[in-house]
Formats: C-alpha cells, structure tokens, sequence
C-alpha cells in the first residue's frame, strides 16, 4: 500500500468534515449525517478494495 490510499482517505475526511459542518450550521442536521454515512461508505468501500488486492497479493506469494 502507497501513501496514495491516506491521502485519499484524509481528503475525503476533510471534505466530509466541511460539509458536515456547513450542513450543520445551516440546521440540517439529518442531510449532515448522511453525507457522513456516505464519506464512510466510500473510504470503507476503498479500504475493502485495497485489502483484497493485498490479500491476493499474498496468496500469489505463497502458492507453489
């Protein structure tokens, strides 16, 4: 894994973060945590991306 997948995560955090607080300012509090949710389900979904290729990596290593 590269630094390419943390500097993905944190502008995604920072981006969620500002939109969140934006959303929470102007009182729409439920607009606010879905966005949260989304932010989450798309680093998770990256996460589980990078992970499988880590894991086929591994699997790739140590078979004969």
């Amino acid at each position: 894994m590269d630094t390419d997948l943390i500097f993905r995560i944190a502008g995604i955090g920072l981006m969620v973060s500002l939109v969140n607080l934006i959303l929470t300012k102007s009182g729409r509090e439920d607009a606010a945590f879905l966005v949260t949710l989304a932010g989450l389900a798309v680093v998770l979904v990256s996460l589980v991306r990078e992970l499988s290729e880590l894991f086929a990596l591994i699997r790739s290593a140590f078979s004969f």
